[in-house]
């Protein structure tokens, strides 16, 4: 296959996977979006979306959340780690949004960038998701899948944003993102990746992969 053709495949194969694509985090709004995201750094969708209910049940919008004191934001959210910095900057950020932006998440992600605990893979998720700006977002599954894939390198994750603009069509990187992040979790995991149920990277994966899996497959028998 040429590199388009595989491109191609993966467009077509993931589309028949996931017709449909969930936000992997509970939201039900930018600012709920903003917040959830903060807080997925370095912890998981799953622990995010258990103490968020519990945030936004106090606090869901930038006027509620400067109510409550640092110390409560962080008792709350401290399942999911580094709570004490997430905490400050989420109270901050949400004081800014209130006297910069009128209580508003804004929509351009150089602004969103300014914005305490926000860097760019937080401030792309927002814009691709809550307000359908083109945007490809690189996390761990998708840094992982492109170098599977032969599509990047795997030396950083800026590069792997860059290869990925470059290869898909740009209509299609906000729900590629999404799609991509589900098939990582599903069929080709970090660990306990099973290439046999993986028909992406089965089809098209880079050689050194698939020689590296199945030779680390025959020493475990």
């Amino acid at each position: 296959m040429t590199k388009s053709e595989k491109v191609a495949f993966v467009i077509e194969t993931l589309q028949e996977i996931y017709p449909e694509i969930p936000v992997p985090l509970d939201h039900k709004d930018p600012y709920t979006l903003l917040i959830a995201v903060l807080l997925s750094a370095q912890s998981t969708d799953v622990r995010v979306n258990q103490v968020t209910p519990l945030l936004f049940q106090r606090a869901d919008n930038p006027y509620k959340m400067v109510q409550l004191e640092v110390d409560e934001i962080r008792e709350i959210i401290r399942p999911v780690g580094l709570s004490p910095t997430k905490a400050k900057a989420i109270h901050r950020l949400s004081e800014i949004l209130i006297e910069d932006f009128e209580g508003e998440v804004p929509r351009e992600l150089e602004l969103l960038k300014t914005l305490p605990g926000v860097g760019h893979k937080t401030a792309s998720v927002v814009v691709s998701q809550a307000f359908g700006t083109p945007a490809f977002p690189v996390d761990t599954h998708i840094h992982r899948l492109m170098y599977r894939w032969g599509f990047s390198n795997g030396k950083n994750v800026v590069q792997t944003e860059k290869d990925a603009k470059r290869l898909f069509p740009e209509a299609l990187w906000n729900e590629l993102h999404l799609q991509i992040i589900w098939y990582g979790r599903e069929f080709c995991q970090a660990r306990g990746w099973d290439l046999d149920k993986d028909p992406i990277t089965k089809t098209i994966g880079r050689r050194k992969v698939i020689d590296a899996y199945n030779k680390k497959k025959k020493t475990r028998f």
